[in-house]
């Protein structure tokens, strides 16, 4: 191992990164400074600083990053409505560039000459991780202990931990066999069951919704106002981007609101089936592309769509800090400028409904033209004669050239 003086390492607080946290000290022989960052998986944090002291660290980080991932990550992109291959929301995805920079943040702070983190060699966010810290520190060393130990199975992690006295906490019985991941747009599950994909997720399996069976009998009603696309109000209260979306996870939850079963295709070249629950996120979605529906002109909504699975693919292989990225995403930024206005949402055993949109200043829908009654002159009729002979003309003449052979 060449000489690292001090290394960052993504830090949860588990049975992967205590050992990497080890094992980093015993073959590296460096010190070594974690970071935790809070973006909202709901989980208490404090136990991974304790395990942290009690493995030697000095220097503890445990960042709430929540309103920082909700407005500088996650917004923007549902302003392109993202979807990766169709379905996906893009949860993980997007909260990986986050944690990357604020790594090398630390890094520079504390004067350490690399990082390190937990992601295996056969994933997607070992991409996401180290395309992001290159990009920002392009000098930054890396260090993937998945892709340089031989401790490749749970037995030898655990074998490793009591040979050095880590302490790692016995899995509860009945406990979910399931990787799982978490943040304020959603949580995954992957492995256990899951890898066989004819199977169907186990009922016991989902942590954040309610099945749509359970789900209440009666509908609710939601109103988002939005601004420039984004939406800062849920019924008239003003709340911050990471209070909207916790909002939206509790009252979609509960309506049985974002479940998903996808198997993707990772950035590596394999196939993988993950289960997903997405409340807030597919709220957000379906009220963004309303409220876009009145106040985008046509070609522009368009183009978006023509755009948007590139900027869903750079999102999912790690690319959001590319120069590409960045300038998408300032054209669907620019697009927003006229996204204001109130959305009607319909919630309801598992299924949301946009009922109604409005917006009293940037709305591009004339009832007086749309109308089936006498628009008083307002569209002629008749010009609609010339502007479908100009588009079929040709047609027409490939028509007539086909019926002269």
């Amino acid at each position: 191992m060449s000489q690292v003086k001090k290394v960052v390492l993504a830090y949860s607080g588990g049975l992967d990164t205590s050992v990497i946290l080890k094992w980093l000290q015993e073959n590296y022989g460096c010190e070594v400074v974690t970071f935790t960052a809070d973006i909202g998986q709901g989980e208490e944090l404090e136990p991974a600083r304790a395990k942290a002291k009690l493995l030697g660290v000095k220097e503890i980080h445990i960042d709430d990053l929540r309103e920082e991932f909700a407005r500088d990550f996650v917004f923007p992109m549902f302003r392109a409505n993202a979807l990766y291959e169709g379905e996906y929301l893009l949860g993980t995805s997007i909260a990986r560039p986050l944690i990357a920079k604020r790594l090398v943040e630390i890094a520079i702070e504390c004067g350490a000459d690399a990082v390190s983190h937990g992601a295996t060699g056969k994933g997607n966010d070992q991409v996401r991780f180290e395309l992001g810290a290159y990009a920002l520190r392009p000098d930054i060393r890396i260090i993937a202990p998945w892709r340089e130990w031989d401790l490749l199975s749970r037995e030898k992690l655990l074998a490793y931990a009591e040979r050095n006295g880590i302490p790692v906490e016995a899995k509860r019985k009945g406990g979910s066999p399931y990787s799982m991941d978490a943040n304020l747009l959603h949580i995954s599950y992957e492995g256990g069951p899951l890898e066989d994909p004819w199977n169907e997720p186990e009922v016991s399996m989902w942590r954040w919704t309610r099945a749509a069976e359970e789900a209440p009998a009666q509908p609710i009603y939601l109103e988002l106002d939005y601004e420039r696309g984004d939406i800062v109000a849920i019924d008239g209260r003003r709340l911050s981007p990471a209070t909207v979306m916790a909002e939206l996870n509790r009252i979609a939850g509960e309506h049985g609101i974002g479940r998903l079963d996808l198997v993707e295709n990772r950035y590596v070249g394999m196939k993988s089936r993950g289960c997903y629950e997405t409340p807030a996120g597919t709220v957000m979605l379906k009220a963004h592309r309303a409220i876009e529906s009145i106040t985008l002109d046509r070609e522009v909504a368009h183009l978006k769509d023509d755009l948007m699975p590139r900027y869903a693919s750079l999102i999912y292989n790690g690319y959001w800090w590319s120069p590409e990225r960045r300038m998408l995403q300032e054209m669907i930024d620019a697009s927003q400028e006229h996204v204001n206005g109130k959305v009607r949402v319909k919630l309801y055993k598992g299924a949301v409904s946009v009922v109604g949109r409005r917006s009293e200043r940037d709305s591009l829908f004339d009832p007086t033209i749309a109308t089936f009654e006498d628009d008083a002159g307002k569209y002629q009729q008749r010009d609609a004669e010339g502007f479908i002979k100009l588009n079929a003309l040709r047609m027409r003449i490939a028509a007539r050239l086909r019926d002269k052979k």
